[in-house]
């Protein structure tokens, strides 16, 4: 295999939904993830997963690993070449029969990322807006240690995004999904009695905190990646340090908001056996945790969406939704109104 062969220019560029069955495959794609593996035979070969902004999918290298191994480190964007089999059972893949290293005047970096439905600027007016509306005068103190003009975090939370795969995988993600899910926690609040807005709130913007040092982007492509300390001690672990050391340097914090708050960051997962070290006893954090996997699930329908090719329903199995997702036709004359 030869990694700097020219590949012919295609027509017009192949995106990852309008793959299918028996389709030679000649375009550009970000790769997402690399692994190097052995077969029964002790040969090693590469696992790929590429993709854009409509989705992802399998690619295995068998032949010339050594010399097209560096050229897709995750994160960088590749020109590949292949055909495209979806078998009964391995399921869809490419095998990769060349690829290199992409020119910038190959492609067009909006078609290879994701990104949120409204823009930035304008997620971080409503941000704004809703930090505004906290009355309770620590936390409003918290909320601006982390989120305010100036503050290191915020650009950092409002750049990462919210998870490696399932739901709002990419730049502004985390913020499209925390600031989504403390606008329904607020709703929600004045609806049901007995819950402290100003909590649940804060909760709820801080819920996903410690995923800022628990992902990492890489190369030009944004590959999300594991860090050590994301591996090594998880998001919610990490999340809960960095608001109980900024709690500790806000003078006069109460111990009783404290704990409260504290509480809905290590129950927000709802369940020991995914990840949280204890579960919801408190009517915020139950709230937070009810509207974090409500936006989660949400999240997976729009990821699903994007990755179905046009005109089509039903989306296969999906580990996130534990089942298939169906797309219901627009009524004439919705989509215009």
């Amino acid at each position: 295999m030869q990694q700097t062969a020219l590949i012919p220019q295609p027509s017009s560029k192949q995106f990852a939904r309008e793959l299918a069955d028996g389709r030679a495959v000649d375009a550009v794609f970000v790769v997402r993830e690399r692994a190097r593996r052995r077969r029964k035979n002790g040969d090693v070969f590469l696992k790929l997963r590429l993709g854009d902004a409509t989705g992802s999918f399998e690619a295995v290298v068998w032949d010339g690993v050594e010399a097209i191994e560096p050229e897709c480190a995750p994160g960088t964007v590749v020109r590949v070449g292949g055909p495209f089999a979806v078998d009964g059972r391995y399921g869809a893949s490419l095998t990769v029969r060349s690829l290199r290293i992409a020119q910038p005047d190959e492609y067009d970096q909006r078609d290879l990322l994701d990104g949120p439905a409204r823009p930035c600027h304008q997620m971080i007016d409503d941000l704004e807006s809703l930090i505004a509306t906290v009355q309770h005068r620590h936390l409003a103190l918290l909320l601006e240690r982390f989120f305010g003009a100036g503050a290191p975090t915020r650009e950092r939370w409002c750049e990462a995004p919210a998870a490696k795969h399932y739901h709002q995988a990419y730049p502004h993600g985390l913020l499209e999904h925390c600031l989504s899910v403390a606008q329904g926690v607020s709703a929600l609040s004045a609806t049901f009695p007995g819950i402290d807005r100003d909590v649940a709130v804060t909760g709820a913007l801080l819920h996903d905190i410690g995923k800022i040092e628990t992902y990492a982007t890489e190369g030009e492509g944004g590959a999300i990646a594991l860090t050590d300390a994301g591996k090594l001690q998880g998001e919610i672990a990490l999340g809960y340090y960095m608001v109980r050391r900024a709690i500790e340097e806000v003078a006069g914090f109460p111990a009783d908001t404290a704990q409260a708050l504290l509480h809905v960051i290590l129950s927000h997962h709802g369940q020991l056996e995914h990840g949280s070290p204890v579960v919801p006893c408190t009517r915020e954090a139950t709230l937070v945790h009810m509207i974090d996997n409500l936006g989660g699930r949400l999240g997976s329908f729009d990821r699903i969406e994007k990755g179905l090719a046009e005109g089509e329903r039903w989306s296969g199995f999906d580990r996130a939704l534990s089942g298939s997702a169906y797309f219901a036709p627009a009524e004439p004359g919705r989509e215009a109104a």
